[in-house]
């Protein structure tokens, strides 16, 4: 039997940011399950978060949110370096991936950095000790890896029959299940309850 997870976030969504602590989880509690980590780069520098987003993530998890972060939602959210950085490591260092996820969401979240230029992120790829190639640091456009991960997410956003973000998805043998994420935001670690569940169950 096999079975893998998939993770359809933007690492500047608010929910996406609550639902990686169900990812951290899953990952401590599976640690031979290989879990892919697909960045939609949703937010493209032409959209906003709303204050009642935040409100809604905040009621139904335990995730914090700066003052310098609650500051910023004036501005446009890009996360297209983002998206380009994470993917790389996905595919190049898949072991560090979810560790550098959590640290630029900690960073964007909580000390409120937009992760929007090289300087930005360079401190949590050096924590790494990371070395990204340059057009895994671009800015102005997702590279082809950061395309081919968006449509990898259209085929499987098919699938479920949901565009929605964020997604996870447990693929078990031959079956493709997709768990209700907003039933594990206040008890993170209930996640890995319901997957055992389903691991019986089919």
């Amino acid at each position: 039997m096999s079975s893998e997870l998939f993770f359809i976030y933007d690492s500047h969504c608010p929910w996406s940011y609550a639902t990686t602590a169900l990812v951290k989880n899953i990952a401590a509690a599976f640690p031979d399950m290989p879990i892919h980590l697909m960045h939609c780069a949703y937010y493209d520098g032409e959209n906003k978060v709303d204050l009642s987003t935040i409100k809604a993530v905040k009621d139904l998890s335990d995730v914090s949110f700066s003052q310098a972060y609650l500051n910023s939602l004036i501005e446009y959210k890009d996360s297209t370096l983002a998206a380009n950085l994470l993917t790389w490591v996905q595919n190049k260092s898949t072991k560090h991936a979810l560790d550098l996820l959590i640290s630029l969401q900690h960073a964007h979240f909580e000390a409120g950095n937009p992760l929007t230029d090289k300087d930005e992120v360079q401190p949590f790829i050096d924590a790494l000790k990371l070395s990204p190639p340059a057009k895994a640091l671009k800015i102005e456009k997702l590279t082809k890896d950061a395309e081919f991960t968006f449509h990898d997410i259209t085929e499987l956003q098919e699938v479920i029959g949901t565009n929605a973000i964020p997604a996870l998805l447990l693929a078990h043998n031959d079956t493709l299940i997709l768990l209700n994420h907003n039933l594990y935001l206040e008890n993170p670690e209930k996640i890995v309850e319901a997957i055992n569940t389903e691991l019986k169950s089919h």
